[in-house]
């Protein structure tokens, strides 16, 4: 699907028709929108390969008049109830005359601003509204680590109480989205600092000051995911010893109570066997019961001075 969007007293609205220095929206395009892409904007095929390929990292290349930029979004979905995070790639293209955004999914970074809800960005200035793109996903990263922060703090709270498989799983998903931002965050950040270098991109002096926002955006979402992740490897670890600990103290009671129910079933083993006159009190049929209490009574007395119960 291919939409047109341009700035209108300040703010992003869609239009029905192509027009010079709109902002052209595809997302999941079919073959003939490919095709119209291709033909309409002299799009090199190869650029736009890369933008539709779901396990593109982030990168930025040139070729003729047309420069790509590829960054990795976040993204939040909900699967079997439980909220996940990851990343998807967008290509961003810059043409003589417009910038176009593609992607394979919705994105709600570019909802935002396809819906009006970033305002004061103009279509017409490219370097300006790709910026604004990577500003609102710098931010969109810090917002989601935040969520995860708050998830994760919750999830530590519940597994102090009780250590259930349902959130101990829900761990290991964040550990996961983590690892994913923490990779797609380092990719961007390399990008953005390439763009620096204006080899790419003409950059004016208040296109470096918002270059300069969003990478400091982007340098602190990664120092964040790094915290948070070496923070969740050390909980994980904690909870696994925890576990571990558990089930060993577990294991030494119902090893302590085996030794314990043993003598009773020893005594009176012994004292069932068919020996006439070779037992201690074999007439007195009180006898194994009261030898059984004083042994039991005696192996506890040892067992928990050596801590088995």
């Amino acid at each position: 699907m291919v939409n047109y969007y341009k700035t209108i007293n300040g703010r992003i609205e869609e239009i029905r028709e192509y027009e010079q220095g709109c902002w052209v929206n595809c997302v999941a395009p079919d073959d003939d929108e490919v095709q119209y892409l291709l033909d309409f904007f002299d799009i090199p095929p190869e650029l736009l390969r890369s933008a539709l390929d779901d396990e593109e990292s982030a990168h930025i290349d040139s070729e003729d008049d047309t420069t790509l930029i590829i960054i990795d979004v976040p993204v939040v979905e909900r699967v079997s109830g439980n909220i996940t995070y990851s990343t998807m790639p967008i290509g961003i293209m810059i043409t003589k005359n417009n910038v176009i955004t593609v992607s394979l999914k919705e994105s709600t970074i570019l909802t935002e601003f396809s819906e009006g809800v970033v305002r004061n960005v103009m279509t017409n200035y490219k370097t300006h509204f790709v910026l604004h793109i990577m500003l609102r996903m710098a931010t969109k990263y810090l917002q989601y680590l935040k969520q995860i922060d708050k998830i994760s703090n919750r999830i530590e709270r519940q597994l102090r109480k009780s250590a259930k498989n349902k959130d101990l799983n829900q761990l290991l998903d964040i550990e996961k989205s983590l690892v994913f931002f923490s990779s797609s965050l380092k990719a961007d950040e390399n990008t953005l600092e390439k763009i620096m270098r204006g080899r790419h991109l003409k950059l004016y002096e208040e296109d470096q000051d918002l270059l300069e926002d969003v990478l400091i955006e982007v340098k602190q979402a990664v120092d964040m995911a790094a915290t948070y992740l070496n923070v969740l490897n050390g909980t994980m670890d904690v909870f696994a010893s925890i576990i571990s600990n558990n089930l060993n103290v577990v294991m030494k009671i119902q090893a302590s109570l085996t030794l314990l129910v043993s003598v009773p079933t020893v005594v009176s083993g012994i004292y069932g066997m068919n020996i006439i006159g070779g037992l201690p009190f074999d007439t007195l049929w009180w006898f194994p019961i009261l030898i059984s209490a004083l042994m039991m009574a005696v192996m506890y007395f040892i067992l928990k001075k050596k801590d088995m119960f």
